[in-house]
C-alpha cells in the first residue's frame, strides 16, 4: 500500500486529485491533506507518507520550500510538485532539490498512473535490496559465530575477523553483540573458561598448560579472566572438585 498525503491551497485541487486516485487500480491510502505549507510540514513529519503531492505555490511554505524540509522530517518520502503552465520554470529547480517528478495542471490520470507504477517499483526494489542485505547478514554472522566457536582457543580476534569477512569491525562488533546479547571478547573469555573448566578435572595438566591450551600465554591474566568469569580462581575451582 501507498500512503499519499497531499497539499495544495485550492480544495478543487485536492478532491480532484483525491477522486483521481481513487479511480487508480492501485492500493493506496490518503494518510491526510493540508491548504498550507506549515500543516503540512508537521503532519508529514508525523504520518511519513509513501508519496507527497504538493502545489508549487501555497501559503506558509510553498511547494519548492516544503520539498526542501520534507528530507529532515521524513527521509524516504517522495514528493511530486503540481503546478500550472505558468510556472513551469520551477521545474528545473525542483529537480535541483530532488523531486520525484513535477505534474502540469490538470493533472492527467495516465500521468498520475506513471508517476505511482513507478514509485511502487522503485519502493519494491528497495525492499528486496534491504531483505537480501538482511539475508546476506544473517548468514555471515552465523558464519561468524560457527568460526569463533571452532577456533576461540586459537589467536582468533575481532580485527581479523573483519577482514576476513570483508565488514567493518565496528559493524561486526554491533553484530556480534545483537546476535549473541554479549560483546566478542566476553563471549571468547566465556568458551574460554568453560573449556578451561573442564581441563581443570584432569590432574596431570597443570594451570599454566591449561592457560595456554585455552589460548592464554599470560598465567596472571587468565587467572584473572576466570575469576571474573566464573567468580574464583583456577586453583580453588579445581580444589573444589
Amino acid at each position: 500500500m501507498l500512503n499519499v498525503y497531499i497539499a495544495d491551497d485550492e480544495v478543487w485541487i485536492t478532491l480532484g486529485l483525491k477522486k483521481l486516485l481513487e479511480k487508480l487500480d492501485m492500493d493506496i491510502f490518503i494518510v491526510g491533506t493540508a491548504n498550507n505549507g506549515l500543516t503540512a510540514r508537521e503532519e508529514i513529519a508525523m504520518f511519513k507518507p509513501d508519496v507527497v503531492f504538493t502545489d508549487i505555490r501555497m501559503p506558509g511554505l510553498s511547494g519548492l520550500e516544503l520539498l526542501q524540509a520534507i528530507p529532515e522530517v521524513s527521509p524516504d518520502t517522495k514528493v511530486v510538485l503540481i503546478s500550472g503552465y505558468a510556472e513551469f520554470s520551477y521545474a528545473k529547480e525542483a529537480v535541483q532539490h530532488h523531486a520525484y517528478d513535477y505534474l502540469l495542471k490538470p493533472i492527467k490520470e495516465e500521468d498520475l498512473q506513471r508517476v505511482l507504477a513507478a514509485i511502487v517499483n522503485e519502493t519494491g526494489a528497495d525492499e528486496e535490496a534491504e531483505e537480501g542485505k538482511t539475508v546476506y547478514y544473517d548468514r555471515l554472522i552465523d558464519n561468524v559465530v560457527t568460526e569463533i566457536r571452532e577456533h576461540y582457543m586459537e589467536d582468533i580476534s575481532l580485527t581479523s575477523l573483519a577482514g576476513k569477512y570483508n565488514v567493518s569491525m565496528g559493524r561486526l562488533s554491533e553484530m556480534i553483540k545483537e546476535h549473541l546479547k554479549v560483546n566478542f571478547s566476553d563471549y571468547i573469555a566465556t568458551l574460554r573458561i568453560q573449556r578451561a573448566k573442564e581441563l581443570l578435572r584432569d590432574d596431570s595438566l597443570s594451570i599454566q598448560e591449561i592457560a595456554e591450551i585455552v589460548g592464554y600465554n599470560d598465567y596472571f591474566y587468565f587467572t584473572k579472566v576466570f575469576k571474573k568469569v566464573a567468580g574464583i580462581s583456577p586453583s580453588k575451582y579445581r580444589k573444589s572438585i
